[in-house]
């Protein structure tokens, strides 16, 4: 099964040229007896189970430095596979697939020397060699070199986060239907907006789950900004800056006041005028998201969150506060982002929250 997958392709090409190395170990080789067993009867009724010490043996058989594999079974018992799977995988010095069959694996081989089960799926395959494939054919897509163009993998769906946009080719008008005009424009701004707004479109129709795991920063094509409210000095200006320079976020603005002052401004200036001149020194279309610690009334999930501002066209901005009372009666998006109760400091609690909300993921 594996001689074509190995020789043909791009897995091929990888192989040949020594960019990957694939070592095939045949389980048949350390079976047992005159037929060469490697599985019997399971306990307690059931179908055949790979035994333990023939598996142990071939594990053996590729640890000649006594060094241990990263020892991956698939399984339908495993995590999902997932690209943060395959790219954690790929970080390994050496990666061992299990191909297992039938019932699977002796539990006790499993829990002293698997160190991951991985599903490929809600479903139940014959063995684990097709897995093993996409294992070994993801991972390489990641190592330098393998993959034609580099910035292809970082534009593949789920690299990001997001799913891919829709792509076209030759002829622009087949069957009655056009390619989009952007994409024949040769603006080359325009296509790149167009792509991001379709990914979000895309992926906000068939795969709403991924939001969780998404980093939308590069999506927002219109610029974030941050906004603090803080009494006296309780934030450090310029880890306040790093934060910004971190998430690629435009100038961040602090309204600072003392208790004495905040009671002052809501007898003569309400807060909701210092929220306009905000929003003017943003721009026209700003989406204004106030970030607590812990639901509030009319507050919205940090997935709500992230799934309105991909919607948004125009400019967000986020404000925080250390004190709810600073940011009730605003107008604007309420989002919490982080637990309450975390005695933290405000710098901090921000750095959390623009990782949940706009970090990698």
């Amino acid at each position: 099964m594996f001689d074509c997958f190995l020789s043909t392709s791009i897995s091929g090409r990888a192989v040949k040229g020594g960019l990957i190395g694939v070592k095939l170990v045949n389980l048949r080789n350390f079976g047992r007896g005159n037929y060469r067993q490697l599985d019997d009867y399971a306990f307690g009724s059931g179908g055949m189970v790979f035994a333990a010490p023939q598996l142990k043996d071939a594990l053996a058989s590729i640890m000649p430095d006594g060094v241990k594999p990263f020892v991956v079974y698939p399984s339908p018992q495993g995590v999902r596979l997932t690209q943060e799977v395959i790219e954690s995988l790929a970080l390994q010095d050496r990666v061992a697939i299990i191909c297992g069959h039938y019932e699977g694996l002796d539990e006790r081989f499993t829990e002293k020397y698997v160190d991951l089960e991985v599903s490929a799926g809600d479903f139940v395959l014959t063995g684990g060699e097709l897995p093993a494939m996409m294992i070994i054919d993801a991972m390489s897509r990641l190592v330098p070199g393998v993959v034609g163009k580099g910035r292809a993998v970082i534009e593949d769906s789920f690299y990001r986060g997001l799913l891919d946009n829709p792509n076209y080719t030759r002829p622009s008008e087949w069957e009655g239907e056009r390619v989009p005009e952007v994409l024949l424009s040769g603006n080359a701004g325009e296509v790149t907006r167009w792509r991001r707004k379709s990914a979000i479109a895309r992926t906000l129709t068939r795969r709403p789950d991924l939001i969780s795991r998404a980093s939308i920063r590069e999506y927002l094509t219109e610029g974030v900004n941050l906004a603090v409210i803080v009494e006296d000095d309780s934030v450090n200006l310029s880890g306040l800056l790093e934060l910004c320079r971190a998430y690629d976020l435009g100038r961040p603005y602090v309204i600072a006041h003392s208790h004495e002052l905040r009671e002052s401004l809501k007898k003569s200036c309400p807060e909701a005028k210092i929220l306009a001149g905000l929003r003017d020194l943003c721009g026209a279309g700003v989406l204004t998201v106030k970030v607590y610690a812990g639901a509030v009334k009319n507050s919205v999930h940090s997935l709500e969150v992230k799934r309105r501002c991909l919607t948004h066209e125009g400019k967000i901005l986020l404000l925080f506060s250390q004190n709810v009372a600073d940011l009730e009666g605003l107008d604007g998006l309420s989002g919490y982002l982080y637990a309450e109760g975390i005695d933290l400091p405000l710098n901090v609690k921000i750095g959390i929250a623009l990782d949940k909300f706009l970090g990698k993921r």
